[in-house]
């Protein structure tokens, strides 16, 4: 079985349109190539692995199967066997090298630049861009609630140091936001934090958030879901229902590229 069925199927929804699919597929198997080629030593002898948290997800034909109804499982199967075939060899590229093709599940509208996510400079394919029609999703928007007392105790469990004023009219104060529109900074208390780190601190769905104190409750409430850097997996089934192609899709999201055929 060709492992980009594995991947596609796992990574996005079948029920998307066969162009999000098919750009999916593109995108996947350059991501692919550039792990291989840029990070041997990551896994010791292996090259790449199957955690979707580090590399890509993948599922073989039975395990995507078991998740989809009878009436929908040879369908979804061959749309996803028709994306990556469609586009066997298709890679992207810039300046003349195979691209680390970031990819998300929800942007919240605007995409995010690697820097503002995890430092360093480069990657000048990887830009801030808009897309519409992503609120339509349920993966949008979500909400995390806790207490007063237990965001105490989760900063506490990073810093030892930690305490707040909850008296303090700016106790919690967005200091600065990416270009992207995600939190670059906030202050809780005694700390100022990354809107990266609060992401992972509060385990939110994304960095673009906001922070409101109602009594003893703290309401988070989050737009987008993941780092935001790359293809917007919603954002490109968004672009496929209006009559975008994978193509336009995949230029879309990263800037000043190519698609080759190896």
């Amino acid at each position: 079985m060709n492992i980009y069925y594995g991947v596609v199927s796992a990574e996005m929804p079948a029920s998307y349109d066969i162009e999000a699919l098919k750009a999916q597929a593109v995108v996947a198997r350059t991501y692919t190539i550039y792990t291989i080629t840029h990070n041997s030593a990551k896994h010791g002898d292996g090259t790449i692995c199957t955690l979707s948290t580090c590399c890509q997800a993948w599922l073989s034909k039975e395990e995507r199967m078991s998740k989809w109804s009878e009436e929908e499982r040879e369908a979804n199967w061959q749309k996803i066997v028709e994306a990556v075939n469609s586009t066997k060899g298709e890679v992207i590229e810039y300046d003349g090298e195979v691209i680390d093709a970031f990819f998300h599940s929800n942007s919240g509208g605007k995409t995010e630049t690697p820097a503002d996510v995890w430092g360093g400079t480069g990657y000048p394919y990887l830009q801030v861009v808009e897309t519409a029609g992503e609120d339509a999703y349920s993966q949008y928007s979500s909400e995390v609630n806790l207490s007063k007392q237990e965001l105490e105790n989760k900063m506490k469990e990073k810093y030892a140091d930690f305490n707040i004023d909850w008296n303090n009219a700016e106790c919690i104060k967005i200091i600065e936001y990416t270009n992207g529109g995600r939190v670059r900074t906030v202050k809780i208390g005694n700390k100022q934090l990354s809107g990266v780190e609060v992401r992972t601190i509060f385990a939110l769905k994304s960095a673009n958030f906001e922070i409101s104190i109602e009594g003893d409750n703290i309401k988070i409430s989050v737009t987008g879901y993941g780092h935001g850097v790359g293809m917007s997996q919603t954002g490109a089934d968004a672009m496929a229902k209006t009559g975008s192609t994978y193509i336009d899709i995949i230029k879309h999201f990263y800037t000043g590229i190519e698609i080759i055929n190896i």
